[in-house]
């Protein structure tokens, strides 16, 4: 944690950014019910029938600057607990898998009960858990994570399962409303643990006792009456009264959901009231979609992995991706990546010269949890991925030669971040911007305007600065009536790069050199291949 003795206590009571207000939730929800807790307890939740995905990474780094947030405000110790359902019943093959006909015969077993088709771990669902942890751990997030069979089997859950099974009929009374009519005749908030097939059983439950502390169903198999206790991991719960037992159960004092399930939110929500305890404080945040505006489907594979954003842009600006704005609904796709990653530079940058009051403002202030390095980054990532199109880039050194001559102090040792984003930008340009290049010949105006320019960058100095150079081709597009001076810039874009856009043109000329820029403009105005 970084050094909280440098910010008074009204600078941080009126901190408005989002983790601070969350924070400011969790001690008011202390106060107001006059809480005695030894530790405050934010819980995320994962579904290990699946491998850790982009939505788990927001979450589980959500609820962090929550945390950090809230280790300034508040003296009670708090710790991020990554509960896996590993105990839930696996409901279809997944398809990325090795051998899947492999567990056809598993279904509907407890996660953990089933083999590993990886042949890593001695469950599946231990081998997902493994994958979470290091998943995780990859990105240096604090948790204590926990299991639901080791939860449920250990006796950790016991009293609050004899709580619900005692609540059965108030419990009942909150979801039967919430189910179709043909669920409600088989619905039964406890799922018994078959001992003949260990499958998961979607069955009724013909009697209750909560007094013996079990419960009565009809075997599938034999049509016979069995009574099962509902402790010691002979059944589990479904899953919005299992939420609401583990919220009592763990102490949860703050969870964040995506919004599809708010209805599952309230429901629980009554039902950890029924059994006598508070629902958690909560955010709901809007889910990603994809590049045609449509709701990201992990089943339909219409979204980005964390990986894959890896590949292009660095672990920062997809946090700050996750930071900005978690109640609005966001296009989470390979195009935003560029954006967000200048965007994060533009920020971290600032956070130097800022108050501290504003400093709690800056998404790199949580990014980095008060520790934001204070190196500069001389380069934006736009004008990177420019000179890596102009260059043609397939290799970082190719980059650096013209990064020693603009940032003549900055080298890969002494500039690792951005030696980070010029090998992201090679990247980046050799698997979107090449395939997506299109040149085009100038019009009469904009032909005259570049000849124009020619002759103003001959006259320049060679090492002018970039906003010198900016100006000169300011005034060349002012001298030349364009309607709209985007029109021009556009125009420099279109012949000379091959995009509609980009970073300050005079920013790019200054990095890839006058003599260059002007030996770029005369090859297009000679009509040649600039693709190659």
């Amino acid at each position: 944690m970084a050094d909280n003795t440098d910010i008074s206590e009204e600078i941080l009571s009126n901190a408005r950014a989002w983790p601070f207000e969350e924070a400011r939730k969790i001690t008011k929800r202390l106060n107001n019910a006059n809480f005695d807790k030894d530790c405050i307890i934010l819980e995320t939740g994962y579904g290990p029938s699946g491998l850790p995905h982009i939505g788990t990474f927001g979450e589980v780094f959500r609820t962090t600057m929550v945390r950090n947030a809230l280790t300034r405000i508040c003296d009670i110790p708090s710790k991020l607990v990554a509960f896996s359902d590993d105990m839930d019943g696996l409901r279809k093959v997944p398809d990325n898998i090795p051998n899947p006909d492999s567990l056809t015969e598993h279904l509907n077993k407890p996660l953990t009960q089933i083999p590993d088709p990886f042949g890593t771990h001695e469950s599946f669902g231990d081998h997902n858990n493994a994958m979470l942890q290091g998943f995780l751990d990859s990105f240096g997030f604090e948790y204590e994570f926990m299991s639901a069979t080791e939860c449920y089997t250990s006796g950790k859950f016991d009293n609050v399962l004899r709580d619900v099974l005692e609540n059965y009929d108030n419990v009942m009374d909150i979801m039967l409303p919430t189910l179709r009519e043909e669920r409600r005749r088989t619905y039964s908030p406890f799922l018994p643990i078959c001992t003949q097939t260990g499958q998961v059983l979607q069955v009724p439950t013909l009697e209750h006792n909560s007094h013996a502390g079990t419960i009565v169903y009809e075997d599938p198999l034999t049509s016979k009456k069995v009574e099962v206790p509902v402790t010691g991991g002979r059944c589990k719960l479904q899953w919005k009264v299992d939420w609401a037992m583990r919220w009592k159960a763990l102490g949860v004092d703050y969870e964040m959901c995506g919004k599809d399930l708010i209805d599952s939110v309230k429901a629980s929500s009554k039902i950890c009231r029924v059994l006598d305890a508070h629902p958690p404080e909560n955010l709901i945040y809007e889910l990603f979609l994809d590049d045609k505006g449509q709701k990201i489907s992990k089943s339909k594979g219409n979204g980005i992995a964390v990986e894959e954003w890896l590949t292009y842009g660095p672990p920062e600006s997809l946090s700050l991706f996750m930071f900005q704005q978690p109640k609005r609904a966001k296009r989470l796709y390979f195009d935003i990546i560029p954006k967000n990653t200048d965007e994060y530079v533009t920020f971290r940058t600032k956070l130097n010269n800022e108050e501290i009051a504003k400093q709690l403002e800056n998404p790199s202030w949580h990014i980095h949890n008060g520790d934001a390095p204070k190196d500069n980054v001389p380069l934006s990532f736009g004008l990177l991925l420019n000179l890596a199109s102009v260059c043609h880039a397939e290799e970082t050194s190719i980059i650096w030669g013209y990064i020693d001559r603009y940032a003549p102090d900055a080298s890969p040792e002494t500039h690792p971040f951005l030696d980070t984003l010029a090998n992201l930008a090679v990247n980046y340009y050799r698997d979107f911007i090449r395939p997506s290049k299109t040149y085009r010949q100038p019009t009469d105006l904009e032909r005259q305007a570049f000849e124009e320019l020619v002759s103003k960058f001959s006259e320049l100095p060679v090492n002018s600065l970039s906003e010198d150079i900016q100006t000169v081709i300011y005034s060349v597009g002012k001298e030349y009536n364009f309607e709209n001076l985007r029109d021009w810039f556009q125009a420099l874009y279109q012949v000379l790069l091959g995009q509609d856009q980009g970073p300050r043109f005079g920013s790019f000329v200054a990095l890839y050199g006058l003599d260059e820029s002007i030996q770029l403009i005369k090859r297009a105005l000679a009509g040649e291949d600039l693709s190659v």
